[in-house]
């Protein structure tokens, strides 16, 4: 009864953060390692990985199950900005 009486209590608040002090390097090397890993060198061992899975898969050597996943698993990965850009639209 008490919250419905204040809605700016119930609603999430946003909180602005700052880096600790000296850990620019720490903060960069993140950085780095998330470009690295969402860039042009992962998008190319994905494509490739994609590749290998699809052909073994149709050849038989693979299981389905085991080949999706791997799969779904780029997809998730490579679109986890939109997804969670989706989901923040949609909860408002």
């Amino acid at each position: 009864m008490g919250m419905a009486l204040m809605p700016n209590l119930a609603s999430a608040q946003t909180v602005n953060t700052q880096d600790p002090a000296g850990s620019g390097p720490i903060v960069a090397a993140l950085g780095w390692l998330q470009g690295t890993l969402l860039g042009n060198v992962a998008t190319a061992v994905a494509v490739m990985a994609v590749a290998a899975v699809g052909f073994m898969m149709l050849t038989g050597r693979m299981n389905w199950r085991f080949g999706a996943t791997v799969i779904i698993g780029c997809f998730v990965l490579f679109g986890a900005g939109a997804i969670v850009s989706g989901i923040q639209s949609a909860a408002g």
